[in-house]
């Protein structure tokens, strides 16, 4: 897939007053710091399309864009460490799983790994959540550049032991960086197709 546009279209905490749910979406969700913004960014070939920062909790809205002016990327708040009041991280956890569970237009839910820590209880019980809410999404790790071939894949093999303790199957992984591109054209392929089903579902 060619990106050809990348626009901010609005920032909000409530599913309902999110964009016209008539293109598909995805979601991009992980433990604060995870790499997130910059994976967008690097997705959609922009260096500052979802805003970065070093300071884990910066997004704190659902932040939508749009690619291609054909299909919406959800960019949402980051659970677990942040500095925030608790108020405040039960408010954001309230707004994400109603989007996560309403939203009709989202096709697929990117949670992001860091593939240089051990798998994390908070991940693990997202991804289970999402199994039993049958919110469909896929294993992103991210940060991939910074370790070598062996440790990633003993990485990745130490997540999918610990998947299977409770999945019958493991979701579709990707391997990415930020910082060489690794697995852009694997992801935009991937939403490449989810787009044409439903493209050819809704015509």
């Amino acid at each position: 897939m060619e990106i050809t546009s990348a626009e901010f279209v609005m920032s909000n905490t409530d599913y309902k007053k999110c964009p016209t749910p008539n293109k598909p979406e995805y979601a991009f969700i992980g433990r604060s710091n995870v790499g997130k913004s910059s994976l967008i960014n690097m997705l959609v070939n922009r260096n500052s399309l979802a805003k970065t920062s070093g300071k884990p909790g910066k997004t704190q809205l659902i932040n939508h864009f749009i690619v291609n002016k054909e299909w919406f990327v959800a960019d949402l708040p980051g659970y677990g460490y942040a500095k925030v009041s608790k108020k405040s991280r039960a408010t954001f956890h309230n707004f994400t799983v109603d989007f996560l569970q309403y939203r009709p237009n989202l096709l697929c839910v990117f949670v992001l790994l860091d593939a240089r820590i051990p798998p994390q209880k908070i991940d693990l019980e997202f991804m289970e959540y999402c199994g039993v809410k049958g919110i469909p999404f896929v294993m992103c790790f991210t940060k991939t550049d910074k370790l070598k071939t062996g440790d990633l894949n003993q990485s990745i093999e130490n997540y999918k032991k610990k998947m299977f303790e409770q999945w019958e199957e493991i979701p579709r992984i990707f391997i990415s960086s930020s910082v060489n591109k690794n697995g852009q054209d694997d992801i935009l392929d991937f939403i490449e197709n989810l787009n044409t089903g439903f493209k050819n579902k809704n015509d």
